[in-house]
């Protein structure tokens, strides 16, 4: 009776925005065409023009370890890809936050000023409901 109980507090997870499909970024090499991203990653979150186009894949998960309780986020990413003129993929990012500071994971490098930082860190908010 004590577990039926229990069962009804259980931890819940959350998924929001994109969803990355096992393994896409890795069909996405330097040179591919924007119809190639297309077919894999499915349509961006949202588009900006930054030297060229950019396509952003928003994401967030969160959980909640009790039943009733607010959400807690454990992970929001922003994956990136650049393309040029030619709309031709340049780079890939997959942004995340680590240690409050707005980080490529596929780079190893945190983001520094300029453009780039000035259109991610508003995502970041707008997905942080901060």
């Amino acid at each position: 009776m004590v577990c039926v109980a229990l069962a009804g507090c259980a931890g819940e997870q959350f998924q929001k925005g994109y969803i990355l499909p096992q393994g896409a970024l890795e069909q996405i090499p330097i040179g591919a065409s924007q119809d190639q991203v297309l077919i894999v990653m499915g349509t961006p979150s949202t588009v900006a023009t930054l030297n060229g186009e950019v396509f952003y894949y928003i994401s967030q998960r969160a959980e909640r370890k009790v039943a009733f309780m607010p959400q807690h986020i454990t992970d929001q990413r922003v994956i990136a890809i650049y393309f040029d003129k030619n709309r031709q993929v340049i780079r890939l990012a997959n942004y995340g936050l680590k240690d409050g500071k707005i980080f490529d994971f596929i780079s190893r490098t945190t983001a520094s000023g300029g453009q780039e930082i000035s259109y991610l860190a508003p995502l970041f908010k707008l997905i942080g409901g901060k």
